[in-house]
């Protein structure tokens, strides 16, 4: 047992995630569709009315019947092992599967920031602590999508080489998102760069058509590297430039133009065996101020969804 009363580290089956004879898939929700609700607050939004907590957030996710929770670092309290440990027995009694999710928002940019780097590489613990066996990293954002994309990658193949390598001796997984940054083809470079099975894909499934990559063909290229994902659907908003990153906005799943349905079952008969997580970043201006109705319908629709696989 380690100091804190548990093993150290998080005990994960690598090759029993993978197979036909899999259980359903199951259905979760990233923090970051509260956003607003934690206080980051866009520009065109008004803050919310009533705060949340991570207790309010976890009760949330409950009471919508998810399987499964990707808790954004940025909207934790503390990160005292007091904090985390409890926040364990927490989920546990839950039931919540969970995925630790670090990064928000400009990760390592594009491999500029070395304090970055240590930040990540700290918080490979705190995802221990919390009895996460796969962590959400970032390695670059849209701020720097417009700089050139192969020495960024070459620092962060190597900066991940070395995260990975302490994070495979703890348990735990790390799982890249492409972060309106790198299309399908530079992940899996970089992915086959890092060469190990304890580093893959947070597959955000809007975010690729944003870098006008083709979500199915990326799901299909990357399906057996997915480790976790961000379950986003999303249309052009009339009269945004192109330009910006919101032109495409979020929308409930099922009413934009991302293929749920069959990245759902790309992901299955490649064995994913993780939750799909419903997340948003901007709201569409039909569903501004308005989240938890986009919630409660993306929710309802990807438990359809999940239902409905051969």
């Amino acid at each position: 047992m380690g100091e804190h009363g548990f093993d150290a580290q998080v005990h994960f089956d690598m090759h029993g995630l993978r197979g036909k004879n899999a259980p359903p898939m199951k259905v979760g929700i990233d923090s970051y569709c509260y956003h607003r609700f934690f206080g980051e607050v866009y520009p065109m939004q008004t803050p919310a009315a009533r705060p949340y907590t991570m207790d309010t957030f976890l009760d949330r996710a409950k009471a919508l019947g998810c399987n499964g929770v990707s808790l954004e670092s940025c909207f934790f309290p503390e990160f005292s092992a007091n904090y985390l440990t409890g926040l364990r027995r927490r989920l546990d009694a839950l039931g919540f599967d969970r995925v630790y999710a670090w990064g928000h928002p400009n990760g390592l940019e594009a491999g500029g920031s070395v304090q970055a780097k240590a930040e990540l590489l700290a918080h490979i613990g705190f995802a221990r602590l919390i009895g996460a066996p796969v962590m959400r990293v970032v390695g670059s954002s849209l701020m720097f999508r417009f700089a050139p994309h192969e020495p960024q990658l070459k620092i962060l193949a190597e900066w991940f080489r070395e995260a990975t390598d302490l994070a495979s001796k703890q348990g735990i997984r790390l799982a890249v998102e492409n972060h309106i940054d790198y299309n399908a083809d530079e992940i899996l470079w970089l992915i086959e760069q890092v060469g190990s099975e304890y580093f893959g894909i947070n597959l955000d499934t809007a975010n690729f058509l944003r870098v006008l990559d083709d979500p199915v063909e990326a799901t299909r290229k990357l399906a057996r590297h997915v480790l976790a994902t961000h379950v986003k659907d999303i249309r052009p908003v009339k009269g945004v430039s192109a330009r910006e990153w919101y032109y495409f906005s979020c929308v409930a799943a099922g009413e934009g133009l991302i293929e749920i349905d069959t990245i759902a079952q790309v992901l299955k008969d490649a064995g994913y065996q993780g939750f799909l997580a419903f997340e948003t970043d901007m709201p569409h201006p039909d569903y501004r101020d308005r989240e938890e109705e986009m919630i409660e319908k993306s929710i309802r629709h990807l438990k359809n969804v999940t239902a409905n696989l051969k």
